[in-house]
């Protein structure tokens, strides 16, 4: 099982995500290392930023699952994607005035908000650190590029596969996953609304997924049987996650 999280130093956790995806000079470990941050537990459920809200701030996802969602108008919820430890899921606030979806904890979250001044100045004075902020919403853009095609092409089984295929190398990479188990605490409600299905569609889906022998699942615990078959069913490539490490080492 993975380490719990319980305490988990915010800078450490921003700088372990940033290393996943580029390299940070020593300069730039200290210069996060200094960003000053304000720490706030979030209740599950809880909305941390509306749309239509102009934040003057960006928060970091310390502990918890946190979703981007737009409601449409007949009060339908769609799910863009997951943020996991170390994410910044607002972190377009920095040059999009008004947000154009909301953003809420699934779970109980510790979260590290930084404010748009502080978090300007880090990047105007660390160049560095600015390309890999820059990096980071880039493959935030090819995470939902995946997930459209996934709503838009793949079945509902190769959906369900793909996504824990996806957060299972995503929290692995962050040292919050191991031995093929990984905590996944999420609803199936909230796996509907996340793949464009209803949640009797994903619990029959689940089903098939454990009699097939690729998981086991108990509670919130998920562990992969047979990471190979998983990937199959789920036509699953990490290469759109942009990761240094090899998540299936």
């Amino acid at each position: 099982m993975p380490k719990p999280t319980l305490g988990a130093d915010p800078h450490e956790r921003l700088i372990r995500k940033l290393e996943t995806i580029g390299e940070l000079s020593r300069a730039d470990r200290q210069a996060v290392e200094r960003l000053p941050l304000r720490i706030e537990a979030v209740e599950e459920n809880a909305d941390t930023v509306e749309e239509g809200d102009t934040p003057s701030e960006c928060f970091m996802v310390v502990e918890g699952f946190i979703a981007r969602y737009k409601l449409l108008g007949a009060g339908q919820r769609q799910i863009f994607s997951f943020h996991l430890p170390g994410d910044i899921p607002d972190l377009q606030s920095l040059r999009l005035v008004v947000m154009d979806h909301s953003l809420a904890a699934l779970t109980p979250c510790r979260l590290a908000f930084i404010s748009h001044g502080a978090l300007n100045e880090l990047l105007d004075v660390n160049p560095g650190l600015a390309a890999l902020f820059w990096r980071d919403t880039l493959i935030d853009a090819a995470i939902f590029r995946e997930w459209l095609a996934g709503v838009g092409r793949r079945s509902a089984y190769q959906r369900i596969a793909h996504l824990f295929c996806e957060v299972y190398c995503r929290l692995k990479c962050l040292g919050l996953a191991e031995a093929w188990r990984f905590e996944l605490p999420i609803t199936q409600v909230e796996l509907a609304d996340s793949l464009g299905l209803s949640s009797v569609h994903v619990n029959r889906v689940l089903q098939d997924l454990r009699r097939d022998g690729l998981i086991v699942s108990h509670a919130n615990s998920t562990q992969i049987r047979d990471w190979a078959r998983l990937k199959a069913a789920g036509d699953f490539d990490p290469g759109y996650l942009h990761l240094r490490v090899d998540p299936n080492g």
